[in-house]
């Protein structure tokens, strides 16, 4: 069962085949990697693709002196069994929680991304 639903975008980060990898696995999508790409796919269609960046750098939330890059919100059923699911795949949930529909976590290159009832 996945564990959240989002279309498609690039992400830039220093381990494509890390991050497709950590991502396939939250939302249960075939991972295709290649030199510094990787891709996971829905069945349906939908599809994140991660670029290697030399001298990359994580962002900073929430602050913005090294800005989010980008930022995924993803539709969960249930936020306590999500939230332990996407940290046992390796993501962190972040110590500054600003609500209470959603919480914030950071993939493992530091992107944060929300899991988000509807």
């Amino acid at each position: 069962m996945a564990i959240a639903r989002f279309p498609s975008l690039v992400i830039d980060c220093p381990d494509p085949a890390a991050l497709a990898t950590f991502y396939g696995s939250m939302l249960d999508w075939k991972v295709d990697i290649s030199d510094g790409w990787a891709e996971v796919r829905a069945d349906y269609g939908q599809c994140i693709c991660f670029q290697q960046v030399a001298d990359y750098t994580a962002p900073a939330w929430p602050g913005q002196a090294l800005p989010q890059q980008m930022h995924l919100d993803v539709v969960v059923d249930d936020l306590d069994a999500a939230e332990e699911a996407v940290v046992r795949l390796g993501g962190t949930k972040h110590d500054h929680q600003p609500g209470t529909r959603f919480r914030v976590f950071l993939d493992p290159a530091g992107h944060p991304f929300c899991l988000c009832v509807d």
